[in-house]
């Protein structure tokens, strides 16, 4: 979940981590734990959803290369081309190499539109 601090900017807030579904090689959204987290959020940020929104979905890929599966980009497009009415998504898979090396990619969806992404390792 995100704040929006200028337009096109966004702060990344707060995030829901599952930990009864999926597996290591695996992510599996939960809806209900999803919502219930949402619901904490709003209510904790006065449901200002100008200001305050979901922004996407994070997962790891502890033993793969932070590159989307094609399950992981069906399911973010398929969030912004119906269903969820939202504009835009974003995903961000992040991996830690080496005991110290930590590798990210974000990638955006628009609806409608090509993904795009931005990868860092640090």
């Amino acid at each position: 979940m995100g704040e929006q601090v200028a337009p096109d900017h966004f702060r990344i807030v707060d995030f829901s981590v599952d930990e009864t579904s999926g597996t290591a090689a695996h992510f599996v959204r939960s809806p209900d734990q999803h919502a219930k987290a949402l619901e904490r959020f709003f209510r904790r940020t006065g449901s200002d959803f100008r200001r305050f929104n979901y922004l996407g979905e994070w997962h790891s890929h502890p033993s793969f290369p932070v590159r989307p599966s094609r399950e992981d980009m069906m399911s973010m497009q398929g969030l912004v081309d119906g269903e969820r009415d939202i504009d835009f998504s974003a995903l961000v898979i992040v991996r830690l190499r080496c005991f110290f090396l930590l590798e990210a990619a974000a990638y955006m969806f628009v609806r409608h539109r090509t993904p795009s992404h931005v990868a860092l390792t640090t």
